[in-house]
């Protein structure tokens, strides 16, 4: 089973990112272009709910079905794969609060290939390297949707 990682921080109070990640439409503001996400089906962010939706890579179309569990309005939750292109796949999403304005966003991923051919795109789609550069814009988008403008106009950096 592999593993993935990633932490940030975000100058936002854990409301407003807690929030912002059960917000149905966080999914399709999070993916990186050029990948483009149609939402199936997603329902309110609860134990046990799901979302179905596709990643369109370029013409190649990859369906995705979620499951949440862990389910903590506050601190975060986990969607694993009920259906998809992976053998396993479960993203950990916490949120902790380093003080009243800032919040702290750990992605955690176990995830498995299936093997031989099966597998093969996953394998292509799915890179630590390429999960990187997905993450990095996550935390690119996070910041640009949560953090407020100082008073000069300039939004605040770390």
């Amino acid at each position: 089973m592999q593993q993935f990682e990633f932490t940030f921080t975000v100058r936002a109070p854990l409301r407003a990112v807690a929030e912002f990640h059960r917000d149905t439409r966080a999914l399709k503001r999070l993916t990186p272009p050029p990948v483009l996400v149609q939402i199936r089906k997603v329902e309110p962010m609860a134990e046990d709910s799901i979302s179905e939706f596709t990643l369109w890579f370029g013409p190649l179309p990859v369906r995705w079905t979620a499951r949440h569990s862990g389910v903590d309005p506050a601190r975060g939750f986990t969607d694993t794969q009920a259906r998809g292109p992976m053998k396993h796949w479960a993203h950990t999403h916490r949120f902790t609060e380093e003080s009243s304005s800032v919040t702290r966003i750990t992605e955690h991923i176990e995830y498995e290939h299936f093997p031989g051919v099966r597998g093969l795109l996953s394998r292509l789609l799915f890179t630590p390297f390429g999960l990187w550069i997905t993450f990095c814009y996550r935390c690119f988008a996070t910041r640009r949707i949560l953090e407020k403008p100082d008073t000069r106009g300039a939004r605040h950096t770390e």
